[in-house]
């Protein structure tokens, strides 16, 4: 039996990635500062990555780490955010363990239309520069021989439940007054990854980790759809159709000037407003024809699960 820690297990990726891999048969530790997921099927390792020997003994049996650590929104800056990443490597430092790192489109310029593993990395904005070094600290421990590093890079999350989302925060906002809003042009595409997907993909990348270099990148294609295309998945998801508004970005930059996790939002809304497409010939094959759940009906279970 294979063994993965995931540190912040309590997390909304943390937690689905926790329940594919014992439904994968493995060995799964989950270190939190307390047990409120309550996962079956999983070790609860109470433990904060600020001291890095609960880190270490958290992670001591474990064959694969997975990174689903992250800070809120608007506390990313001043250092804060690769700090987080850097106490994870220190306890990693010389065990020659695989690492898996969530990662995302933010690396990329707006004029960057079709993403692949091998497309050079253009921030648009601070956040994009913050993760791409938080990458960079990755690959130099990697180099180093400290670990394997395998960054899993997706679109917008989206699953029942799933709190803190573009999809619940945003567009399912009003949903029990019975309106629908979306936040860009409903012409344009946009990249949308369903989590209980994404947690499969890491369990099929954590199997086959020796065929892969120390430092590597895979992109999950997801599901990349338009507004219109999203907003009727939804409506036919709903007992009855809501009302579609635009939502308000107006509001949220007013509101930005008192909150900073507003404006942080603000800050991202060109994500909105060009196509981003996620491409990986290489995971492609690694994950087989027809893999993943159909667009509707990942759509379906997500919206209703906000119903109630």
């Amino acid at each position: 039996m294979q063994t993965i820690t995931i540190l912040g297990v309590n997390g909304r990726i943390g937690q689905e990635v926790a329940k594919a891999f014992v439904g994968a048969k493995w060995r799964v530790i989950g270190m939190g500062r307390g047990n409120r997921a309550k996962l079956e099927g999983v070790e609860f390792f109470e433990g904060d990555v600020n001291f890095p020997d609960q880190t270490k003994r958290a992670i001591a049996e474990a064959d694969v780490v997975f990174n689903a650590l992250n800070l809120p929104y608007d506390k990313w800056d001043k250092g804060r955010a690769e700090a987080l990443l850097s106490r994870v490597l220190d306890a990693m430092k010389g065990s020659g363990k695989t690492l898996m790192f969530p990662g995302n489109i933010y690396n990329y310029a707006a004029s960057q239309h079709v993403i692949t593993p091998d497309t050079l990395q253009k921030p648009e904005k601070e956040k994009g520069e913050i993760r791409k070094r938080m990458e960079e600290m990755l690959a130099r421990a990697s180099v180093a021989g400290d670990i394997q590093t395998l960054i899993i890079r997706t679109g917008d999350f989206f699953a029942p439940g799933a709190e803190g989302t573009g999809f619940d925060m945003i567009m399912m906002r009003d949903i029990k007054k019975g309106v629908l809003q979306y936040p860009g042009a409903l012409s344009l595409y946009h990249s949308w990854a369903y989590l209980p997907d994404v947690a499969e993909v890491y369990v099929k990348i954590a199997q086959a980790r020796q065929e892969f270099a120390q430092f590597e990148s895979f992109h999950f294609a997801g599901h990349f759809a338009t507004g219109s295309q999203m907003i009727e998945a939804m409506q036919a998801a709903l007992p009855q159709k809501a009302k579609l508004k635009v939502f308000p970005w107006g509001l949220l930059r007013f509101l930005g000037l008192f909150m900073p996790l507003m404006r942080e939002v603000v800050k991202m809304k060109y994500l909105w407003d060009v196509p981003q497409r996620l491409e990986d010939k290489k995971l492609e094959a690694l994950l087989g024809q027809g893999f993943g759940t159909p667009f509707e009906v990942a759509v379906a279970k997500t919206t209703r699960s906000y119903l109630s």
